[in-house]
Parts: C-alpha cells; structure tokens; sequence
C-alpha cells in the first residue's frame, strides 16, 4: 500500500478511493429518503449530484459526513470510516441552515477550517492566521476579513464558507448546493475554485441543480432519486435514458437540457 502526505501530515492512502459507498440506506421516520445506495468516487473528480426536489442528494451529502443516521450501510473515506477521517474532508453546508446573526468575523469564520490540525488544549496562531488569510484571498475577500459576516452579502458569506474549507487543506470537500443564490462574481469565484481543488488531486463533490451549467463545471454525475440511478464520466452518463430514469414526471424539461448537451459535444 502507499500513502501520500498532506501539507497537514495526515497519511492519505492511495490503494482505495476517496469516497465508498456500500448499501446506504437512510429514513426518516420509517420513510425511507434513500435506499441500498451503492457508489464509488475516483480521485480527483469534480462530481454533481443531481436530481429532482426530494430526491436525497443532501441527505446524502449528511449521512456520508455522520451528521444523520443511516439504517444501513457504510461508508469509507480513503478505506476508513469518516470517524476516523475527519480531517481529510472538508464541508460546505448549505447556506440557508447557517445562523448567519452569530457574532463573528469573516476571519475568525475561516480559522475554524484550521482548528481541525491543531492539537488538544492548542490555540490557533501566526500559522493558522496566515492560513485563513491565503483561504480569504484565494475567494476574493482579503478586505473583509475583519467585517462581521452578518454585514455581508450572501454571496460574500458563501465565499467565506468556501474559504473555511478549503482552510481545512482536506482531500475531499463535499459542498452543499454551494451555487444557489449567488452572484456572477461568486459563481465564477466558486468555479475557479473547483478546478484549483482539482489541479492539486483533491476530489469535490457538489449538490447541483443547474442541469446547463453541470456538464461544464463538472466531469463526473451521480444521477440521485432515492435511489442511485448513474454515475460516472458526464459524457457516459448524461444520457436521456438516466435523465428519463432519474426525472420521472419531469422528464422533458431535463431532455432539453440532455439535447443541449448533446448539440454543445457536437460543435465542439
């Protein structure tokens, strides 16, 4: 077996991939919102989840990072348990379930992202400072670090968000719906980023609902409804038989979006 090194110290294994999935089944109340998920990431992929409202692209997003209860199933990070994991993952909630009104700077937001390599009873200093502040410049928000991130726009409070984990110098982020209610300038922002994360071999996935600009932004699809439909490369996998599969009721609006990327490989 071999094993890299982060810059944090962590072992990184790579003789299994970054996410496995085995079997995954979460409920609700006896409701079943997923069921016996089966799915395989390679490394350093860009990948979206997509699929219709209800369908448990979030809800797989939280049982993969232990944040709600599975009925069955596993799930392995680098061929361990996110337990033991942690701090090779990074995570992008959605912006909607974050207390936006809690008294703190967009600074301070970012160096929670670093607390995760500190060890017990340490308290964060000039290296993790440096750290959060490389994160801020890297999203474009160096001059607001010091601004109370109630003051801030939504977009500038996801790119805070953003810059916290990619403090967190982690293998894998998972990102919540990271697009949604955003501005141009932090759509690119967000973008720029993704394809940074992937030059250094980290692997993203991403909750997507934006059908036209996935194929462009992302080189991997997990086609979610309930249950795992597809996935690997887009131009595999981006078929309107999935599209058909995974919609159901709303399938010809997604075929249009099919028939566009069909037409948009065919110019290239």
């Amino acid at each position: 077996m071999i094993n890299n090194t982060t810059s944090t110290g962590a072992a990184v294994s790579t003789a299994t991939g970054p996410l496995e999935i085995n079997d995954l089944t979460v409920a609700y109340r006896d409701t079943p919102v997923l069921s016996d998920v089966d799915l395989s990431i390679p490394e350093g992929k860009l990948v979206a989840v997509i699929g219709p409202n209800g369908a448990g692209k979030s809800t797989l997003i939280k049982a993969v990072l232990g944040l709600i209860p599975s009925v069955a199933g596993s799930v392995r990070i680098y061929g361990q348990p996110y337990e033991t994991q942690r701090k090779l993952v990074g995570y992008v909630p959605q912006r909607s379930s974050v207390d936006w009104d809690f008294p703190t700077t967009a600074l301070d937001v970012v160096m929670m992202g670093t607390y995760g390599n500190l060890g017990w009873f340490k308290r964060p200093g000039k290296r993790q400072h440096d750290q959060a502040m490389a994160s801020l410049q890297q999203l474009g928000m160096t001059d607001y670090a010091e601004r109370q991130i109630n003051q801030l726009s939504g977009g500038q409070q996801q790119r805070v968000f953003l810059a916290r984990a990619l403090a967190q110098d982690a293998q894998i982020y998972f990102m919540d719906e990271p697009f949604v209610g955003v501005d141009a300038t932090t759509e690119k922002a967000i973008v720029d980023l993704l394809k940074a994360l992937q030059k250094q071999g980290k692997t993203v996935i991403v909750v997507h609902h934006d059908l036209d600009s996935a194929p462009e932004y992302f080189d991997w699809v997990v086609l979610l409804n309930k249950r795992l439909i597809a996935a690997g490369p887009f131009g595999e996998t981006f078929t309107s038989d999935n599209l058909r599969r995974t919609y159901g009721g709303a399938m010809m609006a997604a075929i249009k979006h099919f028939e566009h990327f069909e037409a948009d490989k065919g110019s290239r």
